[in-house]
């Protein structure tokens, strides 16, 4: 028997071996279960799911589960983005969402995200109080299943499309006036929930789109749908081998991440992205407020903060984190290094299509390449070279690794450590501004490395320092 456990961003499972159709009823009841105890029932709960295989097959027996308990069930007639359904949760004023997505995971995965009525990831107290019952209910039939036709008739099922208030709502907050001036914009869907969201707004405008994997496919071309420079090779040389394309834009599966190529081909890291949009968004849309970044995220962000005046706050890993500051109108704009974000006055979730737009805004009204922006911003801030690794552990490193962490050395590759931070694993800050951060995998054996420097030499040099930490 599988346990149900919820990880930053909701339960995944492999298709058939612990993603089941028991296991997914089983959860669904423990959403329902949940929200009556706290009194939320009657505000309905957005059902979608994204272009997974099954995934409304899936979609529609949690819409039983829900009807069974006398939950409504707001059920999204195609695939659809995370963050479309974070903001019709706000919108309907719902009481949440069971999203069927298993975001840039291999295509074997599914999964389900529940988010709460607040439109954010949910956070730890309510993602343990549904893991909880969920593994109390494991093995039992706990659950009533209304047939679809008789949810309709007794009012517990509704079918929506939320993706034209969706864009309505985004018209708010970017200037698609000036994305019309790009002349021509690559688009890549890989095969998720951005089609008809990322090319039909540019097309409005009147800009020639090169359109690029944007069918459904559910194996995603063979390989994760995550808009990384590893995965998305096709879409860099459609954009590299056509002199009229300026600018890349990509999501992943969910399209809550985006993938951002230059006009010469380069991939930017999205680590870039984050500092350079929180520079344009001061500077040129002159917001207020203070910055988010996840622990792991690059001290790009610092630097521009510290350029405006800006107070910096750092989070654990995990969306959810910056998102409840969004929701709290505290922070300008909220970024992760895996390429999430969102910003002031939007969705209290990862957003890749605004990602993106506001990218081709920034490039459009700026009149720069975002290598040229980039290069710009270096020049005002100084340099820094961000990378991550995963290392595996042998079982012996792996035993002695929590010691290890708590002793520390007071040194790496020669540089004095002059902070550790402890928000989520252990970031050293060394004498020279770069660091090393240690994040253990909970669920393999594995660390994921995290190194920050002014160069790719120096980045090297540290990173190998850490690396013969973890591994002596």
């Amino acid at each position: 028997m599988h346990r149900i456990t919820f990880g930053t961003s909701g339960w995944r499972g492999i298709l058939c071996e612990d993603f089941t159709f028991e296991n997914v009823k089983v959860v669904s009841q423990a959403i329902a279960d949940h929200v009556k105890a706290i009194g939320e029932q009657d505000k309905g709960i957005i059902v979608a799911y994204d272009t997974r295989f099954m995934g409304e097959r899936f979609a529609k027996e949690t819409v039983r589960v829900l009807a069974g308990a006398g939950v409504k069930a707001y059920f999204c007639r195609r695939d659809t983005p995370t963050p479309v359904i974070s903001f019709e949760i706000l919108r309907r004023g719902a009481a949440g969402a069971v999203n069927f997505t298993a975001s840039h995971n291999p295509p074997e995965y599914n999964g389900i995200k529940f988010s709460p009525s607040w439109g954010g990831p949910a956070l730890p107290e309510t993602t343990g109080d549904i893991e909880r019952r969920a593994n109390e209910m494991m093995g039992e039939v706990c659950y009533r299943e209304m047939a679809l036709d008789e949810a309709v008739k007794a009012g517990l099922l509704e079918e929506i499309d939320p993706r034209e208030e969706y864009l309505k709502a985004l018209e708010s907050k970017v200037d698609f006036d000036a994305i019309g001036r790009l002349g021509s914009v690559a688009v890549n869907a890989l095969y998720g929930t951005g089609r008809g969201y990322l090319e039909e707004p540019l097309l409005a405008r009147g800009v020639n789109v090169k359109a690029i994997n944007m069918h459904r496919d559910p194996y995603f071309g063979g390989f994760p749908p995550e808009p990384s420079e590893k995965y998305i090779q096709d879409f860099i040389r459609l954009v590299k081998d056509d002199p009229a394309v300026g600018l890349g834009i990509a999501t992943d599966g969910d399209a809550d991440r985006f993938g951002i190529v230059d006009g010469d081909g380069t991939f930017i890291e999205p680590n870039y992205i984050i500092a350079l949009l929180f520079d344009y968004l001061v500077r040129v849309r002159k917001m207020t407020g203070a910055v988010a970044r996840s622990v792991a995220t690059s001290h790009l962000v610092d630097a521009v903060a510290k350029k405006h005046g800006i107070e910096v706050v750092e989070t654990p890993v995990g969306f959810k984190y910056i998102g409840e500051l969004i929701s709290q109108d505290r922070i300008i704009i909220g970024g992760e290094e895996s390429a999430g974000l969102s910003i002031k006055g939007h969705v209290p979730e990862k957003d890749g299509i605004l990602a993106c737009f506001l990218v081709a805004e920034m490039v459009a009204r700026e009149g720069l390449s975002v290598k040229a922006l980039l290069t710009r911003l270096y020049e005002e801030v100084g340099m820094f070279v961000t990378k991550r690794e995963n290392i595996t552990l042998s079982p012996a490193v792996e035993e002695g690794y929590a010691e290890k962490q708590r002793q520390a050395p007071d040194s790496f590759a020669g540089l004095k450590v002059v902070e550790k931070v402890t928000v989520d694993g252990s970031k050293f800050i060394l004498e020279d501004g770069s660091w090393l951060l240690f994040r253990k995998s909970g669920t393999e054996p594995v660390v994921r490395l995290y190194g920050e420097a002014s160069s790719e030499e120096k980045l090297a040099v540290v990173m190998a320092a850490g690396k013969q930490f973890i591994l002596s």
